[in-house]
């Protein structure tokens, strides 16, 4: 069966939420959004590409900073709105240097910083 990205539940802004993990380890890196030409670039070139919202414009993990993440696998949950993007992480996936954007824990009611920037 043939998949085109149309067939995809996109919000008001032609954008649903896309869950990087990390293909070997499990580790959930990151969420950010895609919209349809988002997908299908990811899909065509094996490089994750995301919309930025901020920016307004197509974004592809890694292009300045190299750390690049490499498609092994995207996956469409039930409702078919949001994806699960599968990944060979080169380098930290979060802005701020870290191997994940979820580095700080709720615990006993206080924030806990988990993870180190990656030196």
């Amino acid at each position: 069966m043939s998949f085109d990205p149309e067939s995809l539940t996109y919000d008001a802004n032609g954008l649903l939420p896309a869950i990087a993990q990390d293909a070997d380890s499990g580790a959930v890196l990151m969420l950010a959004w895609m919209n349809a030409d988002a997908v299908a670039r990811t899909l065509d070139t094996g490089r994750v590409t995301y919309w930025s919202r901020s920016r307004k414009s197509f974004w592809i993990k890694g292009e300045s900073s190299g750390h690049v993440q490499e498609l092994v696998e995207m996956r469409v949950d039930c409702d078919r709105d949001c994806l699960l993007v599968l990944v060979k992480q080169t380098g930290p996936a979060c802005h701020t240097n870290r191997r994940s954007c979820f580095y700080t824990a709720l615990r006993n009611g206080e924030e806990v910083e988990i993870m180190s920037p990656i030196d």
